[in-house]
């Protein structure tokens, strides 16, 4: 069965444009004009996903995130934002949504976002058969040598498929299945950040400026003091996920005033 989807905001104009995009790439698709609307649908339960626009009439939209954190804890929500409320946005993502789409989005980047995030929502199992995948590549290329997940070279995994696999320093990023691994260890991260981390990882050990940033990770074309809002959360997740020590960092570094640069 396709995933199911739901969508809530008061533009029917956007409802019926978005409902359009996704029912025809395969999806069942939910309308709701409202987020009481929405909560009166969701009785049944939860949705595999839901868009929320932000700025509508009565229960508004980050008030609809937290009731929908509440009851369904684990379903993903994308956040649809204009460039007047992208601050709203940020703040829905610190309050658990996982991405947010500027309006208007292209319906290939729709798309694209929403498998994603559906693929993200697999479960731990799949993560640990991408491993075995890693170390069985291993094997393969030693096979005289025992293969612990601490000892993969990640050189040696992007050698052998480089279109796959992008590795630098500790780091391997499975770019089909979107995992990443320091040291042989599962990483999880948000898909976002994951392609923060693979711009950065391809720039690295050069700086990243914050419009290069979002630009190149996100689509997005914002001004500088835009995008350095944007990227300061998705560092702050990427730290979390990968810095021991997130107040002195190891390999996410501050350019100040710039942007970052990732030092392996």
């Amino acid at each position: 069965m396709m995933a199911s989807i739901l969508i809530v905001d008061d533009e029917e104009n956007l409802r019926l444009t978005l409902s359009r995009i996704l029912s025809k790439a395969g999806f069942t698709v939910t309308t709701a004009a409202s987020g009481e609307e929405a909560l009166r649908l969701s009785k049944a339960g939860a949705f595999d996903l839901a868009f929320i626009d932000l700025m509508m009439p009565g229960m508004g939209g980050l008030a609809l995130l937290n009731e929908f954190r509440r009851l369904f804890p684990e379903m993903p929500v994308l956040i649809l934002t204009a460039h007047a409320t992208l601050e709203s946005a940020i703040e829905a993502v610190r309050q658990g949504a996982r991405d947010y789409l500027l309006k208007p989005a292209d319906p290939n980047h729709i798309i694209e976002r929403v498998q994603t995030i559906l693929s993200d929502q697999k479960t731990p199992q799949r993560q640990r058969e991408i491993l075995k995948q890693i170390q069985s590549l291993m094997a393969e290329l030693n096979p005289s040598e025992e293969s612990e997940p601490e000892s993969i070279d990640p050189a040696q995994v992007a050698a052998a498929d480089p279109s796959r696999y992008l590795a630098r320093g500790p780091f391997v990023l499975d770019l089909h299945a979107r995992l990443v691994t320091k040291n042989g260890e599962y990483i999880s991260i948000p898909p976002t950040t994951f392609d923060y981390l693979v711009t950065l990882l391809r720039h690295s050990p050069n700086p990243v400026t914050y419009t290069v940033l979002v630009r190149e990770s996100q689509g997005y074309e914002v001004n500088t003091h835009e995008a350095r809002e944007i990227c300061r959360w998705r560092v702050h997740e990427l730290r979390k996920a990968i810095e021991e020590d997130t107040k002195s960092p190891r390999y996410l570094i501050t350019v100040r005033g710039s942007g970052y640069k990732l030092v392996i």
